[in-house]
């Protein structure tokens, strides 16, 4: 039996946070499929999702049982698409579950054989955010340590040009 699970974001950008639930997920499921989705409440996002998709593409190798992907549609529809078995949600901290319950309860009512797991963030990044990145960035701190050193300087590039 195949157990696939996905890593579904925005990850706008990619942090070490979100590095952290995938390794971890990777070690209890035989593949993950890290999915960037185009997330219409976040005003589509600072990149376009194949460049995000990319750059989560450098910071996963090495893993050989994780993927990349992104759409724009329902996850529900994806998983069913894609014989998922679970979706990986990481969490930092009690305001995150609220939202991440009710999409879950969603897309249990979508896709009834996919099992939602909350994973909660290693202590050491649960402060960290995609937009506490971009506003590093902005503003041209420094965000060593905050995502994989394989794409800093492209982060670094991309973000700072916001201002």
């Amino acid at each position: 039996m195949n157990r696939i699970a996905v890593c579904p974001g925005s990850f706008d950008p990619v942090t070490n946070g979100h590095i952290d639930i995938i390794k971890r997920a990777s070690s209890m499921f035989d593949k993950v499929i890290v999915l960037v989705m185009y997330n219409a409440r976040k005003n589509g996002g600072t990149l376009p999702v194949e460049e995000r998709a990319e750059l989560i593409r450098r910071c996963v190798d090495g893993m050989p049982n994780v993927a990349v992907d992104f759409y724009g549609g329902l996850l529900a529809d994806y998983v069913k698409m894609n014989g998922v078995c679970a979706i990986v949600k990481g969490l930092r901290a009690v305001s995150d579950f609220e939202d991440e319950f009710q999409q879950a309860l969603a897309n249990k009512k979508l896709a009834p054989d996919v099992e939602t797991v909350f994973a909660v963030t290693s202590s050491e990044y649960m402060y960290l955010s995609s937009s506490v990145v971009r506003e590093i960035c902005r503003y041209g701190g420094d965000i060593s340590g905050f995502v994989p050193d394989v794409i800093r300087e492209d982060i670094v590039k991309k973000y700072s040009s916001e201002t």
